[in-house]
């Protein structure tokens, strides 16, 4: 079946969309753990300019990660068929993750 036809269908969503609305909770939790501990890295030791850059970057990718990751569950607790997760969102949650890790590692490596 196409896209559109599948969408058609009657179908019973089950629990799926319950487990997606809660990794999606996991994502927004280990993602604050992880800003948590960049911003405590870049003001400890005397806090560098790079490691305070990094803690930053860290900080606003928490906050796109926050708009994704609420934006989704707001779609998946509204009941029925969620709408789809657009590209664009997908792309700025993929690109906030990795350059948290990357900023992260940055801390690491300088302290």
């Amino acid at each position: 079946m196409s896209g559109a036809a599948a969408r058609e269908v009657e179908r019973d969503p089950g629990l799926q969309p319950e487990r997606t609305r809660l990794a999606w909770r996991r994502t927004t939790l280990s993602s604050t753990v992880v800003t948590v501990l960049a911003g405590k890295a870049a003001l400890a030791g005397g806090g560098s300019v790079a490691a305070g850059v990094a803690g930053a970057v860290c900080c606003a990718c928490w906050v796109g990660i926050l708009a994704v990751a609420h934006r989704r569950i707001r779609a998946l607790a509204g009941g029925g068929v969620p709408d789809l997760l657009v590209p664009p969102y997908a792309a700025a949650a993929v690109v906030c993750l990795v350059v948290t890790v990357v900023s992260g590692a940055v801390l690491v490596l300088l302290g």
